[in-house]
C-alpha cells in the first residue's frame, strides 16, 4: 500500500439540509477516513478553484458568465434540481480544480481521489441532475492541454448514464467514455457513450460483476488511455433511493477493486471522484465511499 493523497474542502459541502443530495457526506467521508486511519491529516490536500479558462475548455463562456453573476433563469435552476447561491458556484469550480489535481496526482503516484465531483450530467451549456460543471471533462481537458496526457479513460460506475459526459467527447478519438448503469432510470435520452453497458431494474452483485468485467477488460482491449477517470458512485446501491439495482457494500467494493487492478495491471493511473450517493442512511453512503478510498490507496505507488 502506498502513499495517496484525498482532495477536500469544507466548502464541497452545500448545507442543503433535508435535499436527497446529501452534501453533509463530504465532510462525514473526511471525518471517517481520518477515525479509520484510511488517511492521516497529512493526506488530505485542499484544492484550488479551477480557473475560469479551465472551465471553458469544456463550458461554454456564456454559461460560465450566468453561474457567476447569478442570471441563470428559473428553467435552468430547476434542471440543476439543487438550490442557486454563491456559494454553490464556489464550490463547483472547487471541485472541478480539485479533479484536475486529482489526475496530476494520479499520474504522479498511480492513484487518487477527489471526495468531490464525479458531476457527470453537466453539459457545455447546462446543468442537470445535481450537476452544475462537468469537473470529469475539464479535468482531461485541462491535463491534455498541458501535454500531461493525451488519451484517456472515463469509467462511469454511477446508476445513472455519464450524459454530460458522453455528449461532451462524443466522436472524440482521444477519450472513451464507458458507463455501466440502470437503463431504466435518469437520465432520458441518453447519449452514447464509447460503451454504454445498459442494465435491466434489480442486477445484483453477480449480474453487475459478470457485466463489468466483461465491459471493461473490451474498453481497455480497444483503447489505451494513459489516465482513467473513475467515477465511483455510490448509488447501485441496493438502499439507495434513486436507484434500482441491488448490489450490497461487498459487491460495490468488488467493482471498485476490479477497476483498480485492471488499471494497475497495465500500469494505468486511476483518479477517481465519488460521485453520487443516496442511501437511506447516508452512513452507508459514507462507507461505500470510505471503502472506494481504501481499495485506491491500495493501488498507489
Amino acid at each position: 500500500m502506498g502513499l495517496m493523497k484525498v482532495i477536500y474542502s469544507d466548502q464541497y459541502d452545500l448545507h442543503l439540509g433535508d435535499h436527497v443530495f446529501p452534501s453533509i457526506k463530504y465532510r462525514l467521508i473526511k471525518e471517517r477516513l481520518l477515525r479509520d486511519g484510511v488517511a492521516k491529516p497529512e493526506d488530505i490536500v485542499e484544492p484550488q478553484a479551477a480557473s475560469d479558462d479551465d472551465v471553458a475548455l469544456v463550458h461554454h463562456r456564456d454559461y460560465i458568465r450566468k453561474l457567476q453573476t447569478g442570471k441563470l433563469s428559473y428553467l435552468e435552476i430547476m434542471r440543476l434540481e439543487i438550490p442557486y447561491s454563491p456559494e454553490l458556484v464556489r464550490a463547483v469550480w472547487l471541485s472541478a480544480g480539485g479533479s484536475i489535481l486529482a489526475g496530476r496526482l494520479a499520474i504522479e503516484d498511480g492513484a487518487a481521489v477527489n471526495i468531490g465531483g464525479g458531476f457527470h450530467h453537466a453539459y457545455p451549456d447546462h446543468g442537470e441532475g445535481f450537476c452544475v460543471l462537468n469537473d470529469i471533462a475539464i479535468a482531461i481537458r485541462r491535463l491534455q492541454k498541458d501535454q500531461a496526457i493525451e488519451r484517456a479513460m472515463t469509467v462511469d460506475c454511477d446508476v445513472h448514464q455519464g450524459n454530460g459526459t458522453a455528449a461532451i467527447f462524443g466522436g472524440d478519438p482521444s477519450v472513451f467514455t464507458l458507463s455501466i448503469h440502470q437503463a431504466n432510470n435518469y437520465p432520458h435520452p441518453k447519449p452514447p457513450s464509447s460503451l454504454d453497458i445498459n442494465l435491466p431494474d434489480g442486477v445484483d452483485d453477480d449480474g453487475y460483476l459478470a457485466a463489468f468485467g466483461e465491459g471493461l477488460d473490451k474498453a481497455l482491449a480497444e483503447s489505451s488511455p494513459e489516465l482513467i477517470l473513475y467515477v465511483a458512485g455510490a448509488d447501485p446501491y441496493r438502499e439507495d433511493q434513486l436507484g434500482g439495482l441491488r448490489l450490497t457494500l461487498e459487491g460495490l467494493e468488488k467493482r471498485d477493486r476490479l477497476v483498480l487492478e485492471k488499471a494497475h495491471a497495465k500500469k494505468i493511473p486511476v483518479a477517481v471522484t465519488l460521485a453520487g450517493g443516496y442511501a437511506r442512511h447516508v452512513e452507508d453512503t459514507v462507507t461505500i465511499h470510505t471503502n472506494t478510498v481504501r481499495v485506491a490507496k491500495e493501488f498507489a505507488r
